[in-house]
């Protein structure tokens, strides 16, 4: 009897969003589901939801060969490698968030993104000169590599920074990847200021994000990078929770939380940078889907990770659809979609009550 009483007062405590939390991850799937149809059908060309569904069914060989390779060969990939960026970029920023204690938190606050940026402009520049034999070598994966190099080298600067006697100090995470970041962005400058008017056009266009250039190939070298940051979920939610208390705190509820940070910011800065490497620079999905998914669900992130991943996936896919048929045929960059999207949503934010407080807390 005393351990039904039990259940029944857990079940009956204020303020728990756990139903809430189920509710909204199937609703967040539906949206994901809907999002997945709309890349596959919309577009100024080629494939129909007559089409779709005969490719669905198995009956791919009755559809006319253009949409058949406008099928298979641009808008899946396209649409999966959709679904890894912006669940990369969601989930990071809601990891970021629980990790810095500030809902306004964003993945670029340890210089991750503009040490991507930083290398991939490095290519774009000297990839014909300096860095020619480099090119020659690797190819197609020439850019996503020197982003992903970027990326990770800002990272491992940054722990050498704000690491001390084997203890990270979050204040110093984020002073240092402001400074960080301010580097890489001079040199980022400095670079464009040498570039030719190729180079510079190649930079626009990749700096405003893109997800025109996706191959199965890309797929494959960017799984591992972004799965690392959502494979480790289970064990950073409980962790990330305790956070909210402080760091002494944390770990006196038994949380390794020297660990739990490098776990966190490593594999961050893997998925950032993979996310770079292969779609540019892509704003607003890291910041404003966390957010929104928090004043809705609570900042429990056993519910607000997975949310976040499934959340920023459905927002950038339907980005992605608007991108291709706002303007067709041309394609308006991604990034520009996302900003318009989210740059009044953030402002909003931004103006309210817990935006101010969380600026308080920067």
């Amino acid at each position: 009897m005393a351990t039904f009483a039990t259940r029944a007062t857990k079940r009956a405590v204020p303020g728990d969003r756990s139903a809430l939390g189920v509710a909204l991850l199937a609703m967040l799937l539906l949206l994901l589901a809907a999002s997945v149809f709309a890349s596959l059908v919309v577009g100024p060309t080629g494939v129909g939801l007559r089409d779709l569904m005969a490719y669905v069914s198995g009956r791919g060989a009755d559809l006319a060969p253009q949409a058949l390779v406008i099928l298979e060969a641009v808008r899946l990939p396209r649409t999966a490698l959709g679904i890894l960026v912006g669940a990369g970029l969601g989930v990071s920023g809601a990891m970021m968030q629980g990790l810095f204690r500030n809902p306004l938190a964003d993945p670029g606050i340890v210089g991750v993104t503009s040490g991507a940026a930083f290398a991939a402009v490095c290519a774009i520049v000297l990839g014909g000169t300096v860095l020619a034999p480099l090119q020659s070598l690797l190819g197609n994966h020439f850019l996503p590599v020197m982003a992903f190099a970027g990326g990770l080298a800002n990272t491992l600067l940054l722990y050498a920074i704000a690491t001390r006697n084997g203890q990270t100090s979050t204040t110093a995470l984020v002073l240092s990847g402001i400074a960080i970041g301010a580097m890489s962005a001079a040199g980022t400058g400095l670079l464009i200021f040498m570039a030719d008017d190729r180079a510079l056009r190649d930079i626009t266009f990749w700096s405003l994000g893109s997800l025109g250039g996706a191959t199965y190939a890309k797929i494959l070298a960017t799984l591992p990078f972004i799965l690392s940051v959502i494979v480790i979920i289970p064990f950073v939610a409980r962790g990330l929770d305790a956070l909210v208390l402080g760091d002494a705190a944390a770990f006196h509820m038994g949380i390794p939380v020297q660990r739990l940070k490098r776990w966190a910011i490593v594999a961050v800065a893997a998925a950032c940078g993979a996310t770079v490497a292969v779609a540019g620079s892509i704003s607003f999905v890291g910041i404003v889907v966390p957010h929104l998914l928090r004043l809705a669900i609570g900042p429990s992130h056993r519910f607000l990770l997975p949310a976040s991943a499934i959340g920023g996936a459905a927002l950038l896919l339907l980005a992605d659809s608007i991108a291709r048929t706002v303007a067709a045929p041309a394609e308006v960059p991604i990034g520009i979609i996302t900003a318009i999207l989210g740059a009044p949503v953030f402002l909003f934010l931004l103006l309210g009550r817990r935006g101010r407080a969380a600026m308080d807390g920067l």
